[in-house]
């Protein structure tokens, strides 16, 4: 099927400007795969560590050349509600596997922090660092060369990434990631934001707001907003790393539990000792981070794979950019609304038609690469299908033709917004992204003089005392990786959001993130070269007129070039990344590159 002309030329640039490390990178996993189990070349000490703890009929066929053996990698802990249902897997797994004729081992887990939990938190400076981590513990996991392909479990903001990142260094294996399903829909998305509201203006207490988010987040799932979480789970499921539709069947269900273990009898298939040998360093290709960059885009998704997406290709040697996305952007349709971007969630979504309609519809008008390798299909063609429980197990039919409910997911002849939700803006202030989905045209340009704050603490206060209440462009600056680890800024979204409300002009302009919460307040953020690194937000000071336009791709201070380069560089308060562990990270503080390439720490 023919691709839109504009997606077919940003693929090629991105294979054009990758040839040189994607082909090192090929060579190099492909060197790696051997003829039958790489453990049949083990020592025989090795080996029987390998498998000293595994039953009789397990350490018979380990012992062997003819079994696949699969690694389970986890972040399951029962703390995280996202992460709770993820107990019971491995014993899911095991029984499906051994029962198509494999083994299994659980091969090590991965730490799994909650950004809702750390939000506003000393510990929040952790958690972009905390996807590098994931993945130098998913390599570790996977080093024991016991393994012939992998199932690897986890649901939130910095796993997921971390999770691929780590399998792309064993690319010679074939990878399914496994997800759990969002919890069901709680109090209305937007009673919510309405007390979130109330409470930052002072018009309601503590009590009041705590029952509102505990009416929210209430039981074992994904949180069902469509933020990072979510769409890990989206973009894993159109790049062909889930099963078809398994992305947001909940927990505790039969269809989910069906869909687990057919991924552990579908990932002895993609062995080199099944007949479908696919190593995910090929199956994640050009076309499938192109792909991801479209479903991004077409469903407003979360700002936080514009630095993921960037550092999960550079593992598989594929160099992808924040300008592929603005390009991507002016061509693909907006089909969904989602809270922050609407009233739905998830579980509306995934009743509208979810994943198939959506992949449907972008294939269709020539948005995706169809051909593109997947793990539960010949290629992304076959994921327009729709899971159902039959029989004792997952089934694939034939998907929706029709959306279920438009409000919620268009096809491509109607859609929200005849482009994606995320722009770039640039300007002598640097680069950052925007995400305009939730952000009304009217509010979309701003021109207003800046207010300057180091920490998200100073704007609060500053709110409190009714120091912002006018037009208002808060600069919050030495907020990105190599300064405190680049903290989601969540805090700033209730009282920006009151300005706006009282008839304001407001917008954010920082180096930190906001993710897939970005709401209704137009915010410049990841802005690269961040502060701490010399970046020029480090030289704005309080009433400079800033200029913001996010459809016009425009990030500027209105100070003469020269006044503005002669100023001395405002310094960052390095006494701020010390306590709550933040001192045992000072390392990747010291590593991680700029925010357009991925804010990673790995080269």
């Amino acid at each position: 099927m023919a691709v839109h002309p504009v997606l077919a030329e940003v693929t090629r640039r991105v294979a054009g400007r990758s040839a040189g490390a994607r082909t090192a990178y090929l060579e190099r996993i492909r060197g790696a795969r051997t003829e039958g189990p790489v453990r049949g070349g083990m020592g025989c000490a090795n080996l029987a560590h390998g498998f000293a703890a595994c039953g009789v009929q397990d350490k018979l066929w380990l012992r062997g050349d003819v079994t696949p053996n699969i690694a389970i990698v986890s972040a399951y802990n029962d703390m995280l509600s996202a992460h709770q249902p993820l107990q019971d897997y491995p014993d899911l797994l095991k029984a499906a596997i051994r029962s198509g004729g494999g083994t299994a081992q659980f091969a090590g887990g991965v730490p799994a922090m909650c950004d809702g939990i750390t939000q506003g938190r000393a510990g929040m400076e952790l958690s972009l660092f905390s996807r590098d981590v994931v993945a130098m513990a998913t390599a570790v996991a996977l080093s024991h060369d016991m393994f012939d392909g992998a199932l690897l479990l986890g649901v939130c903001d910095k796993i997921v990434p971390g999770l691929v990142i780590g399998a792309l260094s064993f690319g010679h294996l074939p990878v399914i990631l496994v997800p759990a399903g969002p919890m069901a829909s709680g109090l209305p998305n937007g009673e919510k934001a309405r007390v979130r509201k109330r409470f930052a203006a002072g018009e309601a207490g503590r009590d009041e707001l705590l029952a509102a988010e505990a009416a929210s987040y209430h039981s074992p799932g994904t949180c069902t907003f469509y933020g990072t979480a979510n769409s890990n789970q989206l973009l894993m499921e159109v790049m062909g790393l889930h099963l078809p539709g398994a992305s947001f069947v909940p927990p505790g269900s039969k269809l989910r539990d069906a869909l687990t273990e057919a991924a552990g009898r579908r990932v002895l298939q993609l062995t080199g000792l099944g007949d479908h040998y696919t190593p995910i360093g090929e199956l994640l290709d050009e076309r499938a981070f192109v792909n991801g960059v479209v479903a991004l885009l077409a469903t407003g998704g979360s700002t936080n794979h514009t630095l993921h997406l960037v550092a999960m290709a550079a593992a598989a040697g594929i160099e992808l950019t924040w300008d592929d996305f603005d390009e991507l952007s002016k061509v693909t349709p907006l089909l969904t609304r989602l809270y922050p971007n609407g009233s739905a969630d998830v579980n509306h979504f995934h009743a509208a038609g979810g994943t198939a309609f959506l992949i449907g519809e972008l294939i269709d008008a020539g948005l995706l690469h169809a051909d593109a390798r997947t793990v539960g299909g010949d290629t992304l063609a076959d994921y327009r299908r729709v899971p159902e429980f039959a029989d004792g197990r997952a089934e694939w039919r034939e998907t929706v033709t029709e959306s279920g409910d438009t409000d919620v997911l268009r096809p491509v002849a109607v859609p929200f917004d005849a482009q994606g939700g995320l722009h770039t803006v640039r300007g002598n202030l640097g680069r950052a992204v925007i995400k305009v989905s939730a952000v009304r045209p009217e509010h979309r340009t701003i021109e207003a003089p800046a207010r300057v704050f180091d920490s998200q603490e100073g704007l609060q206060d500053a709110f409190a005392a009714g120091e912002l209440d006018r037009d208002v462009v808060a600069v919050v600056r030495n907020q990105g990786p190599r300064a405190n680890g680049m903290p989601e800024l969540h805090r700033l979204t209730p009282p920006l959001s009151v300005l706006q409300d009282r008839g304001h002009r407001v917008a954010l302009v920082t180096d930190g993130r906001m993710s897939g919460a970005s709401g209704a307040v137009p915010a410049a953020i990841h802005v690269s070269p961040e502060a701490a690194a010399g970046g020029p937000l480090a030289r704005v000071r309080d009433g400079d007129v800033v200029r913001l336009d996010a459809d016009g791709g425009v990030l500027e201070v209105l100070v003469p070039d020269g006044e503005f380069a002669a100023r001395e560089p405002a310094a960052g308060d390095a006494g701020q990344v010390r306590g709550t562990g933040r001192e045992l990270f000072q390392v990747f503080r010291d590593a991680v590159g700029p925010a357009e390439r991925g804010a990673g720490i790995f080269p």
